[in-house]
């Protein structure tokens, strides 16, 4: 029997669970299901091939047909993908040349001649009006017809499925990683956790639950299996209410949910949790400020007074309201901070780890005289032994743009919502004297590299150096080859082909490609999008103004004629439906040899695709940059604009990303090349991409290699956040 979550192994470990079905001779189906993975990019492993060929050949094409699916829209060619231009990237008009004939066209229409001519008469015409204009105008096949077969290269994407154990193993395993996660999941994370733990709530569950989303994800799944919440403080109590809310529940907290009808008994089971948190601890009422508005829309489902066995309960409502005060622990940090009591700050603030910790930089530009700063040094060596390991690489990250940088004329600071909206502004702050952050940076990393784990020997990719370390997965959306914000990647390959994809909804939606290319100072050399469709560079595919059947728009470059040191690609929202409420939109890039040729969207050629699903108009995916080497590295942005309500274009962004562009690209990250510089006398050995040991290793790379010591750690993108001390 198929397991239904079995699609969720494959997306996030790229392991197949065992096959099961009638023995027989299924190898030649097993050859085929491994040539039709190749088209799209993806290969068996010699093990899986040879579990497949010991099966029938119908328990085989069973699994093809599910895996094929699968893979099929985590690569994004579960759909069609046509061009305005039927042959692009050749014969992609002039831009003007192109108007004029959509001109002509509508002119030669006689239910649209006398329009235009009244337009024409202005001296403006509307483009959306011209009947030939960002609409296809030719079939998806008919497209093929005009495009040859890929020829593959050595440089296509070959991304292998590996033998899992049975699904119910797997299953579980996937559902273990991700609920004792160390950093906060991405939604789409999230929302598989989710259906994971309806599954899995019975079976053997994490020793701890450190992330409070996740902890709301499965606090839920308990409570309708008849279990207990797992409640520790009373904002658990209001993320668990979030999730019982639906799909619009934002356990987060961030955005407001919209509570609806509870029944009795998870009234009863909400209001007894939070009784025992606040009897056990009344000092945690101080947290039920943060989200008063939230806590009084919950009681007015909950009906507290209903209930008067549990009066801790009802006291929450009634911070809420007004009715009773509790001093906040920020409330009493901040009247010795003004009183300019630094000193019995750092005591109290010795109570909550963490917060010190994140506090350090502003105690420590309060620091008045050498004893003040050598108590705040005191009290993060003793809060750093208690703070989770997430925390004290925030903090030393932090650290790696603070100091002597600082003094450079025209540093500016980059500030990133858990949303992946994005500002800059100056950066005002003295810098850190130099001894001081000598001494903080030696404690942080003392106390991160004493937390690691013992590796043994470690085998290691050196394209995975760079990438950085994903303390957070908020605003980094799911999909194929998608790295952390702040990771550089290399670039290899001639032309560097980007795509959007877009269905819409209910509305008329027009989604825009673009890219702009900027010199080494930032600033704007020139671009491509549906105003300019052709360049030295490269060409655009054509404007699509409506997806009712789903749209794509192309940008191809020839990397070797770029005139600038950077290329940001960027979708906008020109109108009709945003990221988060078209069916569903994505984006990524492409890349070929030079004389590749194929239809304008080959899978196998596809490095990253991943979901448009931010809450700006303007999305930044990513930046690419040529090195001083003449290599062409990507740097991943992971941000949102919030743009105009509609009518986006590239030109008038091009302040505000060539801004944001810079502050990323200069902001330095914790990566695994810094990690692995903790290991100390470990044995780290640079893959060559050949041979592997034999015996077990701790493996960091791109994806799992074939052959490694079962015993093996494997580390790759997928599950990197494993890498994330306690």
């Amino acid at each position: 029997m198929v397991h239904p979550l079995e699609h969720l192994v494959v997306r996030h470990a790229h392991r197949l669970p065992a096959p099961e079905g009638a023995a027989g001779e299924g190898a030649v189906a097993a050859r085929q299901f491994d040539a039709a993975l190749m088209s799209v990019g993806f290969k068996l492993s010699a093990p899986l091939l040879e579990r497949l060929a010991v099966l029938s050949e119908g328990a085989v094409v069973d699994v093809a047909v599910r895996t094929l699916a699968g893979v099929r829209e985590l690569v994004g060619d579960h759909v069609r993908h046509n061009t305005y231009f039927v042959d692009f990237p050749a014969h992609v008009p002039d831009t003007m040349d192109f108007w004029m004939q959509c001109i002509r066209e509508a002119l030669a229409d006689d239910d649209t001649r006398e329009d235009t001519l009244k337009q024409l008469s202005t001296g403006v015409v509307n483009l959306l009006t011209l009947p030939s204009y960002g609409r296809y105008q030719h079939t998806y096949t008919e497209m093929l017809g005009h495009h040859d077969e890929l020829i593959a290269a050595a440089g296509d994407r070959m991304t292998v499925l590996h033998l899992g154990q049975d699904a119910r193993a797997e299953v579980r395993a996937l559902y273990l990683n991700l609920a004792d996660s160390r950093t906060p999941l991405g939604e789409d994370d999230l929302r598989d956790l989710d259906a994971l733990a309806a599954h899995c709530v019975d079976g053997p569950q994490p020793e701890d639950i450190p992330v409070r989303e996740n902890r709301a994800v499965i606090n839920k799944a308990r409570l309708r299996a008849g279990s207990g919440p797992l409640l520790d403080t009373v904002t658990d109590v209001l993320r668990l209410a979030c999730a019982l809310a639906g799909p619009d529940g934002d356990v987060s907290l961030v955005e407001p949910t919209r509570f609806g009808k509870l029944s009795r008994p998870t009234r009863r089971a909400l209001l007894a949790g939070l009784d025992a948190v606040v009897a056990t601890a009344p000092a945690k009422l101080a947290d039920v400020a943060a989200h008063r508005e939230m806590w009084k829309r919950l009681g007015e489902r909950l009906h507290p007074h209903e209930f008067p066995q549990w009066p801790y309960a009802a006291q929450v409502f009634a911070v809420a309201r007004g009715e009773q005060r509790v001093r906040t622990f920020a409330s009493r940090t901040e009247e010795l901070l003004d009183r300019g009591d630094l000193l019995g700050a750092v005591q109290l603030l010795k109570s909550a780890p963490g917060v010190l910790l994140r506090s350090v930089d502003r105690l420590l530009r309060s620091a008045r005289t050498d004893e003040e700063c050598t108590a705040v040094l005191s009290g993060v060596e003793e809060a750093a032994s208690q703070a989770s390991g997430r925390v004290l690489l925030s903090v030393r990250q932090h650290l790696l743009n603070r100091g002597d940088r600082l003094e450079r004329a025209g540093v500016r600071r980059v500030f990133i919502n858990r949303l992946g909206r994005a500002w800059v502004t100056e950066d005002t702050r003295p810098a850190l004297p130099g001894p001081v952050k000598e001494r903080l940076v030696g404690l942080l990393d003392a106390e991160i590299a004493r937390r690691l784990p013992e590796s043994g020997a470690v085998l290691v990719d050196p394209d995975v150096l760079d990438v950085a370390l994903p303390l957070s997965g908020k605003a980094v959306s799911s999909g194929l080859g998608v790295l952390p914000r702040g990771s550089v990647s290399p670039v290899v390959g001639e032309l560097l082909r980007f795509f959007v994809y877009w269905k819409q909804q209910s509305l008329t939606t027009d989604y825009d490609l673009s890219a702009v290319i900027l010199d080494e100072n930032y600033e704007q050399v020139t671009w491509l999008s549906y105003t300019q469709l052709t360049d030295v560079e490269g060409r655009h595919s054509g404007d699509i103004v409506e997806a009712p059947e789903g749209a794509s728009e192309f940008i191809e470059l020839r990397l070797g004629a770029v005139r600038g040191s950077f290329v940001v690609p960027q979708v906008l929202l020109f109108s009709g439906e945003g990221f988060m409420d078209v069916e569903e939109s994505f984006f990524g890039f492409m890349l070929r040899e030079g004389e590749q040729k194929g239809r304008p969207f080959e899978p196998r050629t596809v490095r990253m695709k991943s979901d448009l699903r931010g809450p700006g108009r303007v999305a930044l995916p990513l930046v690419f940059r040529r090195g001083e080497d003449g290599q062409w590295r990507a740097h991943w942005l992971h941000l949102y604009l919030k743009g105009m309500p509609a009518a986006n274009r590239v030109e008038e962004t091009r302040v505000t990303v060539e801004a944001l562009a810079r502050g990323i690209v200069e902001r330095e990250f914790l990566t695994v090349r810094w990690l692995l510089g903790l290991l100390g006398d470990a044995e780290v050995t640079l893959w060559d991409g050949k041979s592997v040991p034999e015996g077990p290793v701790t493996y960091i790379g791109m994806q799992r290699p074939e052959g490694l010591h079962p015993e093996s750690r494997i580390l790759t993108p997928e599950n990197l956040r494993d890498a994330i001390p306690e």
